[in-house]
């Protein structure tokens, strides 16, 4: 039997009622999930009024991800945020690691983040005219990093991470360096010990002429007892002078950090006559040449002082007290120089 036309019109708008209202349905939940992507998950949060420190566990799961940021961030809809990202197949992207999910950032921008492995980087730093004793204390102290030397000795902290350098002491660049939760010291210091020798090779390689340097140990050694001299950076490539044209005339450079580097931790503030008198290996009162090893960590500015001293005819210098130095010529007029600011120095104590 023939179905009638009004029956089969009203069963075309029917179905063609119902299938507009499908697709405004679906484009009603297209708008609304695009706009749920868009919407930072923070800002409205009750859990959390900045940005939050999120840690993704080696093999943790999207449905496991979406939970733990519902918690600590306010994420809503997490089982349609997993669906959406598995479907996606961004889930297979997603890397490892401690992100920093800031203020205002929409889940879109959140599984990006997550995809991206741009972790949290935290920062261990090294300061010029530190010993490599400091620099360890400093480097064990900081909780992101992974202790793996401590207890060792130079020798077995040197071989340990195949530092070719004859000492451990000045053997790392002073800087700032970054670094992700659970980095080791090992590749922190591996990283600070190579960049120490591309600088030094690349200084050394452009170094002035006539030195009484036989190799860039040499000069780091010098650069060493420049750092711990100067108390202005600009006058680095004066006092280098000074300690070349010492070397070269035979003189001893008559260092007063290098005592101190000799005392250890009997140093208590003051260098009295008998500490200049004693015998150790790094007095320069006592012994020619330079040390046998750095006494500190060097900067760039204290290497290319010592492979590019400032002309001039000083062979002396003594301390202003206000961080600067008087340069002399002649004995006699470094003589009057302490004279004038030894006495300048005490009597203002």
């Amino acid at each position: 039997m023939a179905i009638p036309a009004s029956v089969y019109r009203k069963g075309v708008i029917i179905a063609a009622v119902s299938m507009l209202t499908l697709c405004m349905a679906a484009i009603a939940i297209i708008v609304w999930f695009n706009r749920y992507l868009e919407t930072p998950v923070i800002a409205s949060s009750e859990q959390a009024a900045g940005d939050i420190v999120f840690t993704i566990e080696p093999g943790s799961g999207m449905n496991q991800i979406a939970a733990e940021l519902t918690v600590e961030s306010g994420l809503k809809w997490p089982g349609l945020y997993s669906l959406w990202v598995r479907y996606l197949g961004l889930d297979r992207q997603i890397q490892a690691g401690e992100y920093r999910i800031e203020q205002n950032m929409t889940p879109r921008e959140i599984v990006d983040l997550f995809i991206s492995g741009k972790h949290i980087q935290y920062p261990v730093q090294f300061i010029e005219g530190w010993t490599v004793d400091q620099a360890l204390a400093a480097l064990w102290a900081t909780d992101t990093v992974e202790a793996t030397l401590q207890g060792l000795s130079h020798d077995e902290i040197k071989e340990r991470l195949g530092i070719t350098f004859p000492a451990l002491e000045g053997s790392f660049f002073p800087d700032t360096y970054f670094h992700t939760r659970g980095t080791t010291d090992q590749q922190i210091l591996r990283q600070a010990s190579n960049r120490l020798t591309t600088l030094l090779n690349e200084a050394w390689q452009e170094r002035a002429e006539n030195l009484p340097l036989n190799s860039p140990w040499d000069a780091m050694i010098l650069a060493s007892v420049i750092e711990r001299e100067a108390g202005n950076h600009a006058e680095k490539a004066d006092i280098a002078g000074v300690f070349v044209r010492r070397l070269q005339q035979g003189m001893r450079l008559q260092s007063d950090p290098t005592v101190i580097y000799g005392m250890g931790e009997r140093y208590q503030g003051n260098i009295r006559r008998q500490d200049l008198r004693e015998e150790t290996p790094w007095n320069t009162y006592r012994i020619n040449g330079l040390p046998p090893t750095p006494i500190a960590l060097a900067g760039y500015e204290s290497i290319v002082a010592a492979l590019h001293p400032a002309d001039g005819d000083s062979l002396y210098f003594v301390s202003r007290g206000d961080g600067s130095h008087q340069f002399s010529a002649t004995l006699e007029a470094h003589n009057k120089a302490v004279n004038q600011y030894i006495r300048n120095q005490n009597d203002s104590q």
